[in-house]
């Protein structure tokens, strides 16, 4: 069967062609022919605090949970007392040329000796086994991401049977249907198990309860206490008791309805009852039919899914299961599968992160382990940045906003640890955090020593504003940016060769640079582009709100006396204050380009030597690489305006890798279910993935709605409807043979729109670009000339020639315009 799918689509897809008409939103799905037998093969499902992965086998079906507070350990910090006392040593061994010894230092008196951060742990397993359904036929098994509903579907003795899943976010459960094309057919015993329980019992005969402590780790007790209910729901039949068990006989239709909670009330408190809570959302969903609560989930899910859609041409590659169209992905014409790529990313953000809730982590809310890679925390020297990059400009703004309120969080617990460890005033956290809020050094000095983390965080309260144009939110963030200046405004030293300001003890996340034995150093660029970012957008901000005019000039001069880019021996982006890259460095971190993504510093038409170095530094660094950074790398080329190279990056991204491949040291991709494979699964390359897509098709950090800036060839046809722009512009374009033919903008905010185009436009009202876009919301930056250390190896960037127009519109006018023959 293999084979002959195989050979269907290397011939069909290759010789019919590719062209049969554009996707529509019904073939938005996962679907497969076997059930799964890995977790990286079961399906996530999720309502931003309940998260399940179904694997959809007809003998035993395993629905594993989680929900999204229930974390090792409990409140807790992890500062180090001892590193104020140590710093000046380790900055001056560190311009002494003594890296070695500096990193030993800050491992000894900066790293805490024994918090490293709580692991994020798996609640357990509901699983429903059924006793004659080992032989089964015509299996089927979807993923539905028009309505966030998974079905399984399969025969056993002319007998159709019928399993349905959803999280329900307005009804805080998980809601499963059993049906059969027969009555009386449904015999089955429901079973709740979980690494971390405490106790099992069946309370009556129709509902389960299973309790439980969260792991102790690092010296911190377990403190998070869990409750999960599972109520049976029987049309016909029997249910009965069977010891800790519950067993349904000949039923016609039965729906369960799943319950968890925790006692988590916020970082610093666990004083809720996880099994009130767990009873309450229960009670609340079983005063509702099987079609209220489907009903009211569909709405719910579909109010945010549906504001983007997205299409590209089809190809007969599209009818195979999603498992085997990944694998040949490369060698077949499958433009639909970046279009369900795409959305899957979408539906993983809503799934994942909903307000009032956590953000999403590592693995967003999906996590079958109580030990899992990386605890499954927040690294936030670019993986937890990586999961947000969608929100604004696909049109998610509200998943957003549990980020924000972490950095809420980290802001109150990161002053205690810049006054604790470095004597600083504002707030200070590294590359890693917990739901605890840590916000001292984790996992020693060569990964750690960054205390960027609230400088990288804080473009997330800018760009949610860049994006909704909300005066009164930016006044209720900005003491944050205030009080992460304050904290560099504290910490920046000068270093003795060219009197810069610099951050030190630091690192290049989590690369080495030749001939220090460490990634240890100070200066390095991404930092100076990071606080170019925080202080100038602070200042920014004050301006907008009319506050701390001497502060203002404060922050000028540290902006002044920051490091410019530089521009290397190699003709390379300089990733640290010395020349020292190694253009066969093939490093998975290209930490130095976030001037170029997720920044806008690095411009084809304000920086072209910048520009043009990005490009060599990237074209150094390779392609291939763990899934994340193949993901991260989609943006680069798409910022660099090159499709062909972004689509090549998105191929290589679409690798199939095994399912139970787990080894860190196994090449990145993605696995059947579609979640990125660092490997091990990790979040963060689907949610850039998708970020790149929209990269690809429009950009608006460059002072203007850039039109297709990075269109492939292998996308001759298509249209995209719904996207952000900044300045809150909603978007929809379409294109014909490769090039741009119509675009509708509907303006939320008012104010001038400017639009780039590679092909001249015709509109109403359209008038040519003259001068800086007048629209604060596109305002661009004035980055320093860099500093250029072999002129002979700099080449003019080859830059598309572009049409420039402006329009002023009303708040929700709607414009549009066409390409201009």
């Amino acid at each position: 069967m293999m084979i002959r799918i195989v050979a269907l689509i290397s011939v069909l897809a290759l010789f019919i062609g590719k062209s049969i008409n554009l996707q529509a939103q019904e073939y938005l799905k996962l679907w497969y022919d076997k059930p799964a037998e890995y977790w990286n093969e079961a399906l996530p499902l999720g309502n931003g605090r309940l998260g399940v992965m179904v694997y959809g086998h007809p003998e035993v079906e395993n629905i594993q949970l989680n929900e999204n507070t229930f974390w090792s350990g409990g409140p807790s910090r992890n500062d180090n007392p001892e590193a104020l006392k140590a710093l000046p040593e380790i900055r001056q061994l560190i311009f002494n040329g003594k890296y070695k010894e500096a990193e030993t230092l800050v491992n000894q008196k900066i790293k805490h000796q024994q918090l490293q951060g709580s692991r994020y742990q798996t609640i357990g397993n509901l699983k429903l086994s059924f006793p004659k359904h080992a032989k089964f036929t015509n299996y089927y098994r979807e993923l539905n991401l028009q309505n966030a509903i998974f079905t399984t579907s399969y025969t056993v003795d002319k007998v159709e049977f019928k399993r349905e899943v959803f999280v329900s976010e307005p009804d805080q459960v998980v809601v499963v249907k059993l049906s059969a094309s027969k009555p009386g057919q449904l015999t089955f015993v429901a079973d709740l198990s979980g690494p971390l329980q405490k106790s099992i019992r069946a309370i009556d005969a129709s509902t389960l309860q299973m309790t439980g402590l969260s792991g102790s780790h690092e010296g911190v007790e377990g403190q998070v206490k869990f409750a999960a209910q599972t109520q049976i729901k029987n049309i016909g039949g029997s249910v009965t008791k069977k010891e800790n068990k519950i067993k349904v006989t000949a039923a016609d239709e039965v729906v369960l309805l799943i319950s968890v909670a925790t006692n988590f009330v916020d970082y610093k408190t666990l004083t809720a009852n996880e099994t009130e809570r767990c009873k309450n959302y229960l009670s609340a969903a079983n005063k509702k039919t099987y079609k209220q609560l489907q009903q009211n989930h569909v709405k719910a899910y579909q109010e945010l899914f549906k504001r983007v859609s997205f299409k590209l041409e089809t190809s007969v590659a599209s009818s195979f299961p999603t498992d085997v169209r990944v694998k040949y992905f490369s060698k077949t014409m499958d433009p639909e599968l970046v279009v369900l790529y795409y959305q899957f990313g979408r539906y993983l953000l809503i799934s994942s992160s909903q307000p009032g809730g956590q953000p999403a982590n590592l693995q967003g809310i999906w996590n079958g382990s109580t030990s899992p890679a990386w605890d499954s925390k927040y690294t936030i020297n670019i993986n937890t940045e990586m999961n947000y990059w969608p929100a604004e400009k696909c049109n998610l703004s509200e998943m957003h906003e549990p980020l924000i309120q972490m950095v809420r969080d980290l802001s109150e617990t990161g002053r205690q640890t810049a006054k604790n460890m470095y004597g600083c005033s504002g707030w200070v956290v590294h590359h890693n955090t917990d739901i605890w809020r840590i916000s001292g050094l984790v996992d020693g000095a060569f990964w750690g020593m960054w205390p960027m983390g609230g400088g990288w965080l804080s473009q997330h309260l800018w760009e949610r504003y860049l994006y909704t144009g909300d005066a009164q939110y930016l006044k209720s963030v900005y003491p944050i940016f205030k009080s992460a200046c304050e904290f560099y405004q504290d910490f920046l030293i000068e270093e003795p060769k060219n009197n810069w300001l610099v951050v030190s003890p630091s690192i290049s996340p989590e690369n080495a640079p030749k001939g220090h034995g460490t990634s240890v150093c100070a200066g390095a660029t991404m930092d100076n582009q990071i606080l170019f970012d925080l202080f100038s957008k602070t200042i920014a901000a004050a301006k907008l709100l009319n506050v701390d005019n001497s502060e203002q000039k404060k922050w000028q001069k540290i902006l002044d006396r920051l490091p410019p880019m530089q521009i290397g021996q190699h003709g390379q982006l300089q990733e640290w204050m010395e020349d020292l890259d190694d253009p066969n460095d093939k490093h998975r971190h290209v930490s130095h380009l976030y001037g170029l993504h997720p920044s806008n510093q690095i411009s084809p038409y304000r920086t072209p030597e910048l520009f043009n170095a990005a490009r060599t530094t990237l074209n150094q660094r390779g392609d291939i690489s763990t899934g994340w950074s193949m993901g991260w790398k989609v943006n680069f080329w798409a910022r660099l305006q090159d499709g062909n190279h972004a689509f090549k990056l998105i191929s290589d991204q679409l690798s199939l890798v095994d399912p139970s491949e787990t080894s860190f040291s196994a090449s990145g991709g993605t696995y059947p279910n579609l979640f990125d494979a660092h490997p091990p699964f990790q979040i963060d390359g689907n949610f850039g993935c998708t970020s790149g897509i929209n990269e690809m098709l429009m950009q608006s950090h460059d002072g203007a709605i850039h039109l297709l800036p990075a269109l492939p060839d292998a996308w001759s046809d298509g249209e995209i409807k719904g996207i952000k722009a900044q300045g809150g512009f909603v978007v929809d374009i379409k294109w014909r043979n490769g090039e741009f033919e119509t675009a509708t903008i509907q303006s939320t905010l008012g104010g001038n729109c400017r639009i780039r185009s590679y092909v001249p436009l015709k509109g109403v009202n359209l008038l040519e670009a003259k001068g800086e876009n007048p629209n604060h919301l596109f305002a661009v930056p004035e980055v320093s000339e860099p500093l250029i250390h072999n002129q002979k190896l700099l080449k003019a960037p080859k830059i598309k020639k572009v049409y420039e127009y402006d329009i002023q519109t009303q708040a929700e006018e709607i414009i549009s315009f066409s390409i201009k023959r």
